[in-house]
């Protein structure tokens, strides 16, 4: 448990340009203080204890804005950034390097059992606000945009956007680290009003050299 938090606490310095040193992360970061607590609980969880997991996980809220389920599977370079108002559900399962930005939910879509929530990959980026729901599986090296609402399964390398998400692209290689953010990403309809637009000056130009013409 220990290496882990090394590696969550690594990873900070990796992903925020504003952390300057291990104590001001340490002292000051909420998503961090969420981490750790949700390790300790995870591990409580674990090992059987009664109550106690739940308890942690709940005090962490209350100081953190952030709430993870003990029973959630979270692996090594966690990073949540801000952190207030993520929740990440019961039967939550995420994968290496992942980050997940304010407001990100990992829910459910009612009361069904078993396996409810999602699974992440390796190296997935959830901007803020995002919602995935149901327990649906992202594929490595995604990117999902701000304020998406996801609940159909997206493929490995791609990113998505919109409500609810769609798949606006897909690469054959892994994303680099340096351009893994939810910033920069294409919008198809803003794409498709332009063309539109396009099409419409030139078929403007057409009619006025036809009515220059008579």
């Amino acid at each position: 448990m220990f290496k882990t938090i090394r590696d969550d606490l690594a990873v900070v310095f990796e992903r925020d340009p504003a952390a300057t040193n291990r104590l001001e992360v340490i002292l000051t970061y909420a998503g961090f203080h969420a981490l750790i607590a949700y390790r300790l609980a995870h591990w409580l969880h674990v090992w059987g204890v009664p109550s106690l997991p739940r308890l942690v996980s709940q005090v962490a809220r209350l100081f953190t804005g952030v709430e993870i389920h003990p029973a959630a599977k979270i692996g090594r370079g966690f990073f949540i950034d801000h952190g207030t108002g993520v929740v990440i559900g019961e039967t939550a399962e995420i994968g290496d390097y992942v980050t997940l930005f304010q407001g990100v939910t990992l829910g459910g879509t009612g009361k069904e059992r078993g396996k409810r929530h999602p699974t992440l990959g390796n190296h997935v980026v959830v901007g803020a606000g995002a919602k995935i729901l149901g327990g649906i599986k992202i594929g490595d090296n995604v990117k999902i945009g701000a304020n998406s609402v996801v609940l159909k399964s997206v493929p490995a390398n791609s990113t998505v956007i919109g409500v609810p998400a769609r798949v606006i692209k897909m690469e054959g290689e892994r994303m680099p680290e340096a351009t893994m953010d939810h910033i920069n990403l294409p919008d198809p309809i803003a794409d498709r009003f332009e063309a539109l637009e396009r099409e419409i000056i030139e078929l403007r130009k057409k009619l006025d050299s036809r009515d220059s013409s008579r």
